[in-house]
């Protein structure tokens, strides 16, 4: 049985969550991070040095970083529609899936960090204008560019698609975005996308410290 450790409301979790949901693979989740704590101990330590969750454990095998994770479980489990076997193909994929954790998700973390997770009174307004500007910039790129093309799961739905049940339920002006959000409602018909993605997260509201 697949184990991976870390807490439900991690964006970082949902994607492996997400995916491992879509696999049908057995499975144990246990919390950890944020109010669980725990990234501290030596056990978990011993497990990812660095201290930070998702880490998956597959028998003798432990990995983390999230999209290490998604790579690892679309090679062991998964089928070419997901992670293709020719190398162009794959690395199309493996395009946005790094543009997702290098530029698509700071910006993201920025905007949900600043106007979400800050508290009113500390608000700073050029800071969350500016997070919401460059949010925008990139969601418009994906209704331009990635949203049109989708017909078939990939492995770079998993990361980017993983953002966007936060972003269209913040209290935020947004871009007209037909195609992405035609996309977005086409994933929230899937059960493991409502199952692990489409997760109340008001428990941080105004929360710095989880």
């Amino acid at each position: 049985m697949l184990k991976l450790w870390g807490r439900k409301n991690s964006l970082n979790v949902q994607k492996i969550m997400w995916f491992i949901g879509e696999l049908r693979l057995e499975h144990c989740r246990i919390d950890l991070g944020g109010a669980f704590g725990g990234l501290d101990t030596p056990e978990f330590l011993a497990l990812n040095p660095h201290g930070h969750i998702p880490v998956l454990q597959d028998n003798t095998t432990t990995v983390w970083e999230s999209h290490a994770i998604l790579r690892y479980l679309a090679a062991q489990y998964g089928t070419p529609t997901f992670w293709s076997e020719t190398p162009s193909t794959r690395a199309q994929q493996d395009m946005w899936i790094d543009w997702e954790l290098a530029t698509l998700q700071p910006a993201f973390m920025d905007l949900f960090w600043s106007f979400y997770r800050t508290p009113n009174s500390q608000h700073n307004s050029t800071q969350i204008q500016r997070a919401i500007k460059h949010c925008a910039e990139h969601y418009t790129l994906l209704d331009r560019v990635y949203a049109p093309q989708k017909t078939t799961l990939t492995l770079s739905d998993f990361s980017i698609g993983s953002t966007l049940f936060r972003y269209f339920n913040l209290d935020i002006n947004r871009p007209s975005l037909p195609n992405l959000e035609a996309w977005y409602r086409h994933l929230t018909q899937k059960p493991a996308y409502q199952e692990h993605v489409m997760i109340d997260f008001t428990e941080l509201l105004g929360r710095q410290n989880f």
